[in-house]
């Protein structure tokens, strides 16, 4: 491109004037007398000479001037230099970074000759989703030196010619572009995280809420093994931002999860970059502002003066840009000066208008910066949407979003095509994320809105390993499959404008590329290849032991890839209320078809007889609020002619994949003694004066237990009929106190049948959270041991003797394996104890020895991560290891499964109680019925529960995202009758209907 060329270009890109310049108003004529008007001819004419002369005088000044010598005293080199420099910063105003034409480049900037792609690599036979579509046609995919060069049609066989040429046969399995997380803080706090460690916000008394001029470039730790464990769920690049503590946190930047991928394998930032090999000049650069409840609860402003003071900042960035432009306006007419008129210039207006801590700000306003915001509610969406046409800037996403379904036109009217990066479950946990939709992403697509799912990884439950899954579970609540796949690859990289590089499977992107072991947005769904900048980033052998197979390995008949995942069965409004008004009738008989699986512990003699039945659909016959059949149509016929000559007109429901389960069992965090996790008035509150060696200061769940919320609307929605919760306990203590068995169907009253079990188990919190309240974890032990002592003596008819004689587990939540190790040689001291663990990071290295012990595992960390130094040898499962469950199986662990986050008092995910299982189930080469154990059974033996006679039917498989109930029956503690407790539940819907 020629300099006119350019010019043109950067005169087209460069914003244009805000509109909010103060008009100039016009000048009030001036006054004149009547008498005066004789004279007015005569002062014109004299004003004419002397404006005339005057004129002729500084010409003829001006030329003397401009024709006589200077000496080289006036013209100073720096003066002169100043002058370069200020015509040099007024040049780059306007410069805004390229845009290749996307396909058009023939390079990878961060590819190298000594350390990049060496071999031309073919994947052959590929399923492809391209970045915009999955292609019609098996394709193979042609990429060399970190650049993808063509994509062919398989059955084209189009020969690859040259030295070293790598063709691997991926055998029909998905390949995606590696995927775009356009929220990450990992590189400024690293795992194992420390609090020295931790440089996510710059909280500064001098600076307060706005510290734009801050970068986490200046931050990033290229060592932060966080990266790897990313890349092994497929996100290939992030976007590294500040946090949201304050109102303008600071610039961010875009990274590829690739350690030591520079020259010398060392670890360099910037050959962490995405940008590495581009010109500093042209980098994009981001920007990350926040609004709402966090930088509220920081610097204690209310959302009022959150918006004054993010209008005053802006508003002296305003004020500098135009001084900034007022005096490049005066430099540009200097081209034709001569060296003595240029240092005048600079000795009398001086140096560039410049500020360092406005820069960035003033950036912004240039539109040389990517704005994208920390915003919930859709008041803050609108605020901080008005705030930006006030000053002209464009805002690029909104991050986290929750309630952003609620607003979509005003997304559309008042937004400019931005992007809603959002998470597909977490929520509930603050108040401004307390009116989360699971339908959020369909919503926002079908008004045209773009959609991200992305992480916010550092804490574990945010992992940005698992954004895949993501977008799956968007997929489920009706996301369609294309936008769901495009949500987490071209969508976010379009979001960043980095959609001609990333994003995409096409020629002239970068070879960031993805091979999946089953459909992406499948439940488990796991990368057996990750390829950066055209390198493979997986070690064959690890995926090999963790997975039991590798990307170029024969696949299965079960692994094929063209199995698409399910997505939620729905019915209209008219038609729920017809059939579940019909449903809640007492004494109301079932007939349901069309089941073809049905897992049925619970009722072992149904289970005998379905062992008998041929794989066939099944049929389950409810009347009188007993099971009169569940078999083939065969087996069912005489039972539903029965029916029908009773002249009782059952309920008919036709199912196409009916399930049919024991009704799930979740042991949640805090579920049903909080509704908003951080505001203590929604719940019952923490507990902080608990004392091992008092038992008399022990709390108790069930005197602090509300029976419904949107926890509990969650729970029906995955068909988890009964849950048990602990107190909230200190959160930071040891002793967390006795928990307490409940129904989930909002039916039930606290005096008649909402609580199962009073007293379920002793909960104990080994670890960091020890030292809080023991002082250190040794003194806890130390304790714990006492404790159990007393409970033999003079505490044996309190709890603590119960827990001693075994009568009450005692659960502990821990997961380090030295901790584990003290447990077990406190069970050995301790035999009749009921020791259970909760958590399990590093239960694999001590599983042989649980097992011997008899301490069951409670496993909530399914899919763990190193996120604190106490867990740091966490077993993180496919593709880097084999999965937790897979240990604990193959040592004879007795164990179930639970989700139970460690981070903050919240279940936002007890409706995936299920897929969970089934993702445990995959890699631990369980069964459909182990894996249903895992969630039912298996629960109610460990913690000594009676066991349940709940039944649920689901359309879909529940083992993998995307099934929904149709159907809970509860069965009474005391007659043992089956009653609907949920009908086709959703999450808006609190339950309502006290029994009689």
């Amino acid at each position: 491109m020629d300099e006119a060329a350019e010019a043109k270009r950067l005169q087209a890109r460069s914003p244009e004037p805000p509109p909010y310049e103060v008009p100039a108003y016009p000048r009030r004529p001036r006054h004149r007398r009547p008498f005066a008007r004789s004279i007015v001819s005569i002062r014109t004419g004299l004003s004419f000479v002397v404006a005339a002369s005057v004129l002729w005088l500084c010409y003829a000044v001006d030329r003397q001037y401009r024709t006589r010598p200077h000496d080289d005293g006036e013209a100073s080199s720096q003066l002169l230099q100043r002058y370069e420099e200020a015509l040099a910063q007024c040049r780059e105003l306007g410069r805004i970074p390229g845009r290749p034409q996307p396909g058009s480049r023939r390079s990878n900037p961060r590819w190298m000759p000594t350390n990049g792609q060496a071999a031309t690599i073919v994947l052959k036979n590929a399923t492809l989703f391209d970045g915009e579509a999955i292609l019609p046609y098996a394709a193979d995919i042609v990429f060399s030196k970190g650049l993808v060069e063509a994509v062919h049609k398989t059955a084209d066989n189009v020969a690859i010619v040259g030295d070293g040429v790598v063709e691997l046969d991926v055998q029909g399995r998905y390949v995606t572009p590696g995927l775009v997380d356009m929220h990450s803080h990992h590189f400024l706090t690293s795992w194992p995280g420390t609090q020295v460690g931790d440089d996510t916000n710059e909280i500064n008394p001098d600076t307060k809420a706005f510290t734009p001029m801050v970068r986490v470039l200046d931050a990033l730790k290229p060592y932060d093994e966080a990266a790897t464990l990313i890349l092994s769920g497929g996100v290939t690049s992030s976007l590294i931002i500040p946090g949201s503590a304050n109102l303008i946190a600071g610039e961010g930047v875009p990274v590829k999860n690739a350690l030591y991928s520079g020259e010398h394998s060392e670890p360099v930032v910037e050959d962490l970059l995405l940008e590495r090999g581009v010109p500093s000049s042209e980098r994009r650069r981001y920007m990350k502002f926040a609004f709402g409840e966090n930088p509220k609860d920081v610097w204690g402003y209310t959302r009022l003066g959150n918006g004054w003071h993010l209008r005053e900042h802006l508003q002296k960035a305003k004020e500098l840009k135009e001084k900034q432009d007022d005096y490049c306006a005066a430099i540009r007419e200097s081209r034709h000066w001569h060296d003595g008129r240029k240092a005048d210039f600079i000795r009398h207006a001086g140096k560039f208008p410049f500020q360092l801590e406005l820069e960035s700000t003033v950036a912004i306003l240039r539109g040389q910066v990517i704005v994208q915001n920390h915003n919930y509610e859709p008041e803050d969406l609108e605020t901080m949407l008005r705030i930006s046409h006030e000053f002209g800037y464009r805002v690029a996403g909104f991050h986290h979003a929750t309630e952003a379904w609620q607003v979509p036109n005003l997304l559309k009217e008042e937004g400019d095509n931005v992007t809603v990066a959002i998470f597909a479950e977490f929520s509930l946990y603050k108040q401004e994320a307390y009116s989360p939709n699971l339908y959020a992403g369909h919503i926002l697509d079908k008004n045209g809105i773009p959609v991200a799912y992305k992480s916010d990884h550092v804490i574990g439950m945010t992992s940005a390993k698992y954004l895949a899954s993501q977008a799956a579970i968007a997929y489920a609540f009706k996301l369609p499959e294309e936008k769901a796949l495009q949500s987490i690859t071209s969508v976010p990289a379009k979001a960043i404008d980095l959609d001609f590089r990333i994003g995409y499977c096409r020629p002239g992107y970068d070879a960031d590329i993805v091979v999946w072991d089953s459909h992406p947005l499948s439940s488990g769904a796991t990368p057996l290849q990750v390829f950066i900048d055209g390198e493979a980033q997986l070690d064959e052998s690890q995926v090999k032991q963790s997975m039991g197979t590798t990307f170029t390995a024969a696949r299965t008949g079960e692994e094929a890839p063209v199995i698409k995942p399910q997505t939620r069965y729905e019915v209209e409004d008219e038609q729920r209320e017809s059939i579940c008004s019909r449903a809640y009738e007492a004494g109301q008989s079932f007939v349901i078809d069309g089941i073809q699986k049905a897992f049925v512990d619970n009722y072992p003699e149904l289970a005998a007889s379905l062992a008998q039945v041929d794989d066939e659909p099944l049929k389950l016959i409810v009347e009188d609020g007993e099971i009169s059949c569940l078999g083939s149509a065969a087996m069912c016929a005489g039972v539903e002619s029965e029916v029908e000559a009773k002249g009782k007109k059952a309920l008919r429901l036709s199912l196409q994949n009916g399930h049919v389960l024991p009704g799930l069992t979740g042991l949640t965090r805090a579920m049903g003694l909080t509704e908003i996790a951080t505001l203590d008035g929604t719940g019952d509150g923490p507990v902080s004066d608990q004392k091992i060696g008092d038992p008399d200061s022990l709390t108790y769940a069930k005197y602090g237990l509300w029976l419904d919320g949107k926890e509990f609307a969650r729970a029906r929605l995955g068909g988890v009929t009964r849950a048990i919760s602990p107190p909230l306990g200190d959160p930071s203590g040891f002793v967390h106190g006795v928990s307490v068995e409940f129904v989930t169907s909002g039916k039930k009253s606290l005096t008649n049948g909402g609580i199962v079990q009073g007293d379920v188990a002793l909960h104990l919190n080994l670890g960091d959270d020890t030292k809080s309240s023991e002082g250190s974890v040794s003194n806890g032990i130390r304790n714990l041991r006492k404790m159990l002592e007393d409970g033999k003596g003079k505490h044996n008819e309190t709890v603590y003797g119960r827990v001693a004689a075994g009568d009450l587990p005692l659960v502990v939540h821990c997961n380090n394996k030295y901790d584990m190790a003290q447990l077990l040689l406190v069970k050995k001291d301790f035999p009749e104890t009921n020791i259970v663990i909760l958590g399990g990071k590093e239960a694999p290295y001590v599983a042989k020895e649980l097992a011997a012990a008899n301490i069951s595992v409670i496993l909530s960390e399914n899919r763990p991560a190193p996120d604190t130094f106490r867990d740091k040898d966490a077993v993180v499962g496919p593709p880097l290891t084999r999965s937790i469950a897979s240990y604990l199986k193959e040592a004879g662990v007795t164990f179930a499964l639970a989700i139970v986050e460690s981070a903050m008092p919240v279940d936002y995910r007890i409706h995936d109680l299920g897929p969970e299982a089934g993702w445990a189930a995959k890699y631990a080469h369980l069964s459909q019925e182990e894996a249903v154990r895992l969630v039912t059974s298996n629960v109610e033996s460990i913690l000594g529960l009676e066991k349940s006679k709940d039944l649920v039917v689901f359309e879909g498989n529940p083992l993998n995202f995307g099934a929904s109930v149709v159907v809970s029956f509860h069965a009474d503690g005391e007659s043992g009758k089956l009653e609907v407790s949920t009908c086709f539940p959703r999450e808006d819907e609190h339950g309502s209907r006290l029994s009689n």
